[in-house]
């Protein structure tokens, strides 16, 4: 095997050796072996003192795109050089794939255990495509050359993963799946009950179950940062018990925000617990607290617990979890109970959900890519793309990215926000960008126009209608190196198109009874290829207006015109 420059990639005791399974090349360190797991797919496992390593190549033919699920993960090839990914509880997953023309896998991986360090790229000496997994003691990955649609093989790959923890993971409430509103773009830090109230009321008449308090809550201070996090009392939402049950009487659950890891040095928790600190975040106005001490679990613990147990809040929305992950961890003090951040951060995790659902089961709580590891699948009951503010495009390719490897955890978007003057077209077009998850929406609903507010009804109507085809369908999005211009999910004798991109749409098949075709293109010519036989055509428009109903003859309807942010639903008798 030809030797590479690798300036990144720690060295392992003893070198590599040769391993051979099913035609896949492997060098691995310490005691390996490999066995079939499936057409085309391997288990590899190496176990040794010190960290192990397994190794292995494939032709880099027909390549057209790199994945991951990290926020701007998927897209170029990169060097076998480059940096490799550490994943960790808090951070990332161990998972990527080598995705080549037709959408197929060239190859994908993914390991069992969590904290992996991993690398990836094109071999310059060799045009070969380059993997590698390192991690201490022990380590099994799984490799799949099958050359499936690589949605279908990081399906696979995340089963795997819950296979190995179904135990754990609890049952997902349905609020967790329904259209929620946040406060965060609309209101920033300037939250009240009446602003609340007011905003849940509209929220609910468009189809919006939950909402999601963010920051300010906490504090009268309205600078942004993070100076004033870790007392947690609700300074700006007095009587808070109240105020949550007028919520709830409007049909809205709730939840509210806390930047668990954050200790602001302007709160009273500073001068409680400020001396366990795992990093300073100057920049930030905060230290980031250390789990590896009961002292800051307990309190940490606590203190989110509190809005269900005291206030009666439905769920937690807990960010920045990330912050844990630091490769510079101090050495911890002799009052630390456990030997690694990671313990310390599962622990501080399933005491919260404990208790919050042990007053009500059904409680949610919110995490945020990038910490997207499944190991905090038993912790979760949703994950949010990372904020890209009106940007469409970021939250689809974000809300793909995550899905493809979120196993049994409804995926949500970034909240939706728009400039009081977006038409109710383009509006529609930031919902069928994130129309394969949960969408959350962040303007001032009082501010909308009817036709604005017609569009987001509409919308949301479909989210909650489909549910069972967009959620928890089969997904297959296309062409990642273009930023999924097309993306199809099919469950349920339904199947649901979102369109991009000027791309004909395949009606093929016997398998759907119904077929929708959301059009986020400015081009309304919808071409249907593939189709035999009759079907009842209805086209709405981005307000949900029919504009056109009838009987189409598929093999002969060639172009369907389906304005942009408008609906094509086809149903066969």
């Amino acid at each position: 095997m030809t030797e590479i420059w690798e300036p990144h990639a720690p060295a392992v005791a003893g070198g590599l050796r040769p391993l051979y399974a099913d035609g896949l090349d492997l060098r691995v360190s310490g005691n390996a072996s490999a066995r079939g797991a499936g057409d085309g797919i391997v288990e590899v496992t190496a176990e040794g003192e010190g960290d192990v390593r397994i190794e292995w190549r494939v032709p880099c033919v027909d390549a057209t795109a790199f994945w991951t699920p990290e926020p701007r993960g998927t897209g170029r090839l990169p060097a076998a050089w480059s940096a490799p990914r550490r994943t960790g509880l808090a951070n990332g997953a161990p998972i990527a794939a080598l995705i080549g023309t037709g959408d197929l896998a060239v190859c994908a991986f993914a390991a069992e255990r969590v904290d992996v360090l991993a690398g990836a790229g094109v071999l310059e000496e060799t045009g070969e495509f380059r993997f590698w997994a390192q991690a201490a003691g022990r380590l099994t990955v799984r490799i799949d050359t099958s050359r499936r649609h690589f949605a279908r093989c990081l399906a696979d790959l995340a089963a795997w993963w819950w296979a190995g923890r179904a135990a754990d993971i609890p049952a997902i409430p349905e609020a967790a799946r329904r259209p929620a509103y946040s406060t965060w773009y609309s209101m920033h830090q300037d939250v009240s009950p009446k602003a609340v109230e007011t905003q849940a009321a509209l929220g609910k008449e468009l189809g919006m179950d939950v909402i999601i308090v963010d920051d300010g809550w906490m504090t009268a201070d309205r600078t942004r940062g993070y100076a004033h996090c870790g007392d947690w009392e609700p300074v700006s939402l007095p009587d808070t018990a109240a105020h949550v049950q007028r919520v709830h009487d409007l049909g809205v659950q709730y939840m509210l925000w806390f930047a668990l890891p954050f200790i602001g040095k302007d709160s009273a928790a500073f001068e409680a617990i400020g001396r366990y600190a795992l990093a300073d975040a100057a920049h930030m106005g905060a230290i980031v607290a250390d789990p590896r001490y009961p002292e800051v679990r307990a309190f940490l613990a606590g203190r989110l617990a509190r809005a269900v147990e005291e206030w009666g809040m439905d769920g937690l929305k807990v960010d920045f979890v990330d912050w844990f992950a630091r490769a510079d961890a101090p050495e911890a003090g002799p009052e630390a109970d456990c030997a690694t951040v990671d313990e310390g951060v599962e622990r501080l995790l399933a005491t919260i959900r404990s208790r919050i659902t042990a007053v009500k089961p059904g409680a949610m709580i919110e995490h945020r890519q990038p910490y997207v590891s499944p190991g905090l699948w038993p912790y979760v009951t949703m994950v949010r793309a990372t904020d890209c503010p009106l940007s469409p495009q970021e939250n689809r390719q974000r809300t793909i990215d995550v899905r493809l490897a979120a196993g049994p955890v409804p995926v949500h978007a970034d909240m939706l926000m728009w400039h009081p003057a977006e038409p109710p077209e383009q509006i529609a077009c930031h919902l069928i960008n994130v129309l394969f998850s949960v969408p959350q929406v962040s303007v001032d609903l009082a501010a909308q126009n009817p036709g604005q507010r017609e569009a987001v009804a509409f919308w949301l109507g479909v989210f909650r209608e489909h549910v069972a085809t967009l959620q928890l369908g089969e997904l297959r999005p296309a062409r990642p190196d273009l930023g999924y211009p097309m993306v199809t999910a099919v469950g349920g004798g339904t199947v649901a198109v979102a369109r991009y991109a000027a791309l004909p749409v395949d009606v093929s098949g016997a398998h759907w009874r119904t077929l929708l075709v959301a059009n986020a293109d400015a081009d309304p010519d919808v071409r249907l290829t593939g189709g035999g036989g009759t079907a009842e055509a209805t086209v709405q428009d981005a307000r949900g207006r029919i504009v056109r109903q009838g009987e189409v003859e598929l093999d002969r309807a060639g172009g369907i015109t389906v304005p942009r942010g408008g609906l094509l639903t086809l149903r066969r008798p």
